[in-house]
């Protein structure tokens, strides 16, 4: 059913309960399609002139018809409270554990995405507007603050270990945004003024896109960037090749 749909491939684990979903939502709606076909096929041949030439003002009267308005309702709500409220409090409220979790703040500008790392001291350093270069430090980290000294700074990539939580805080410089990983069964809004945390967990190593679903400037199409989930020693290895580079973002910032 995934590809008759034309899914994604499904990274995260619990992409698959939203998936589950989509399926669901899609057989009803192709039973409700193939219903009201075949009633308005019926009501075609059922009214046509020839067989009642004056027409009726008054219109048929059937009490079936409730019924099926109300078995509609009736399985409406038990997918809201069955499936989707139940898995909004999953995503939303069951939220994993800071300490056993990769933390990035993602902060969205036209037309880029930041993604902003603690570091290993796992502090996120001390920002300010009026440091903001668009070039050269587009966050406005202070690195004069010890706890930004080790901060890590990337410009359209996310790199995260596999098989570990990720919480990912989002917020924006500008106008509103829409964080989308497809692979990973995420999108939200990223709104000014406003850091909403989001979590999933990738069990699969490879590169995907990420992708600004909002649009949001005569450039959105440049809102395009990738994920890359690594092994654990990979990650490691990546996050400590940073380190030369935060060390010289740290020294022109001493300059």
């Amino acid at each position: 059913m995934k590809n008759l749909l034309g899914l994604p491939p499904d990274w995260s684990a619990q992409g698959h309960q939203i998936d589950q979903l989509i399926v669901i939502v899609h057989w009803f709606m192709l039973a409700l399609f193939l219903f009201w076909g075949a009633y308005f096929v019926y009501v075609l041949v059922r009214f046509r002139a020839g067989r009642q030439a004056n027409a009726t003002y008054a219109g048929t009267k059937a009490g079936w018809s409730k019924f099926m308005e109300v078995g509609v309702v009736l399985f409406e709500i038990v997918l809201l409270v069955g499936f989707a409220f139940p898995l909004w409090s999953q995503r939303v409220r069951e939220m994993p554990p800071e300490d056993d979790s990769t933390r990035v703040r993602v902060v969205a500008e036209q037309f880029a995405w930041n993604f902003h790392y603690p570091g290993p001291d796992g502090v996120w350093g001390r920002t300010d507007p009026t440091l903001i270069d668009t070039a050269a430090n587009p966050l406005g980290l202070d690195r004069q603050d010890p706890a930004a000294r080790d901060d890590i700074h990337t410009l359209n990539n996310l790199y995260l270990p596999v098989d570990k939580p990720v919480i990912l805080y989002l917020s924006s410089k500008d106008v509103i945004h829409s964080f989308f990983l497809p692979y990973m069964r995420v999108k939200h809004d990223a709104i000014p003024g406003n850091v909403v945390p989001i979590w999933f967990e990738p069990v699969q190593t490879g590169k995907s896109e990420i992708a600004c679903a909002q649009l949001c400037g005569i450039t959105h199409f440049r809102m395009r960037g990738f994920l890359h989930v690594q092994e654990q020693a990979e990650y490691d290895a990546w996050a400590a090749s940073q380190t030369p580079v935060v060390q010289a973002a740290a020294a022109a910032g001493a300059g």
